[in-house]
């Protein structure tokens, strides 16, 4: 008998999507219930739901794997691939439409911020309660308590309604309380973006323990670096169908070469995860490749950060920064390399800054571009670690051996400010 804790064999599922019928007005509140009258009065039925058409939408088609007992793997595509709604099937919150799904053992999941939580109960009472929805005797949650509560960094707010914690405490709670209870599965969405830095390698350290431990992970993230650094295997999802499996480095490689878009060189970056003031008053809106993609190595790189402000700042600085997608920091370019470039700006002013590169010293391959603003010397105005992923690729200088340059390089880049329309 094979040695499965996920068993996955032709899972399918439907959306039913309701769309206004075309040349019909926008159809108001008042104008449904004046439908519904007339069809009471009139002994027929009402004409409203004519105006609107029925369009079947597969969230997922023919999804068929297997997954080993103890085994961590990744499942990655891009947005609307059907990811969520696949863990969704699997944490039994979504019924399938067809397929079967086989799961030996409990299952603990994090797919969206207070996932299983109550809001009325305190940060205490919710890790009994989600310990008792895995089916744990109160003997058991006691004993793994302090640690849920050490991880957590809540002990202040133990006995505090949930319902006022912030997104952070929130997620610490819930991810703590689900990777310590100690489920056969566990299965972890994107929503681990909610923390910090800090607290996202914390998270990741915790499942690799729980993988070791011989527990099964199945982890849905954008961050392939994440990916790679926790899972072995992986699966790859498009358009709600798999399109390949196999160990996670080599599937992540292949996913990034066919997904480079080297051609899209305006990113909107308006719903990026983003840190710092997080864009309260100054917000970065896109960014610019005046050069083109992919980036050569060795050859010049010019880039422009538009960005708005929503209130008056003082002295403010940005920078770009490239890093591994393990996330490991390894080129920096900031202006405060160049005095005198800390410029007030007004509210309600759409600004952008560029940045020339003479000569990108990276090796070939795939990297992770951060931007970022601040005022004065420590204030984050707005951060984005992760804006992009940026594909570089050999130049005419590329000698035939290359080294990466070492972490926390910063150079000096030819920067100009610009206050006019974005």
């Amino acid at each position: 008998m094979s040695d499965y804790a996920i068993k996955v064999e032709g899972l399918g599922k439907k959306y039913l999507i309701k769309h206004q019928a075309s040349g019909r007005r926008y159809v108001a509140l008042r104008d449904v219930l004046a439908e519904k009258a007339k069809a009471l009065f009139s002994n027929r039925k009402s004409e409203t739901a004519n105006h609107k058409s029925v369009e079947e939408f597969w969230a997922l088609q023919d999804v068929s794997f297997e997954v080993k007992s103890g085994e961590a793997v990744g499942i990655i595509g891009r947005n609307g691939a059907g990811k969520s709604t696949l863990l969704k099937v699997l944490s039994r919150i979504t019924e399938p439409t067809k397929g079967r799904v086989r799961l030996r053992g409990r299952v603990a999941s994090l797919l969206e911020v207070g996932t299983g939580f109550h809001p009325e109960l305190t940060g205490r009472e919710n890790i009994y309660l989600n310990g008792a929805i895995l089916g744990m005797h109160r003997t058991e949650i006691r004993s793994k308590f302090d640690e849920i509560v050490a991880f957590a960094e809540v002990e202040r707010f133990l006995d505090t309604p949930v319902k006022r914690y912030s997104s952070g405490m929130y997620m610490r709670l819930a991810f703590a309380v689900a990777a310590h209870l100690e489920p056969e599965i566990l299965v972890v969405d994107e929503v681990l973006a909610v923390g910090d830095a800090s607290f996202q390698k914390k998270c990741l350290g915790k499942m690799q323990d729980v993988s070791k431990g011989g527990r099964t992970v199945l982890f849905v993230s954008h961050n392939m670096g994440a990916v790679t650094t926790l899972c072995r295997s992986g699966i790859w999802l498009q358009q709600g169908r798999v399109v390949k499996t196999g160990p996670a480095r080599q599937l992540v490689d292949e996913y990034l070469t066919v997904n480079a878009d080297t051609r899209q060189t305006v990113v909107d970056l308006s719903t990026i995860r983003r840190h710092g003031d997080q864009g309260r008053r100054l917000q970065i809106k896109k960014i610019e490749w005046l050069s083109g993609l992919p980036l050569q190595h060795g050859e010049k790189c010019s880039l422009r950060v538009h960005f708005h402000t929503r209130a008056e700042v003082h002295e403010v600085s940005t920078g770009i920064g490239f890093s591994t997608l393990e996330g490991t920091r390894l080129l920096s370019y900031d202006t405060d390399f160049q005095a005198g470039h800390r410029p007030d700006i007004a509210a309600g002013s759409a600004c952008y800054v560029d940045v020339n590169l003479a000569e990108l010293p990276l090796a070939p391959g795939f990297y992770n571009l951060s931007v970022g603003c601040r005022s004065g010397d420590a204030f984050g105005l707005d951060y984005l670690p992760e804006a992009m992923q940026v594909e570089v690729i050999m130049g005419p200088k590329t000698p035939g051996y290359i080294a990466v340059p070492g972490a926390g390089v910063r150079l000096k880049g030819d920067w100009n400010w610009n206050f006019g329309p974005s």
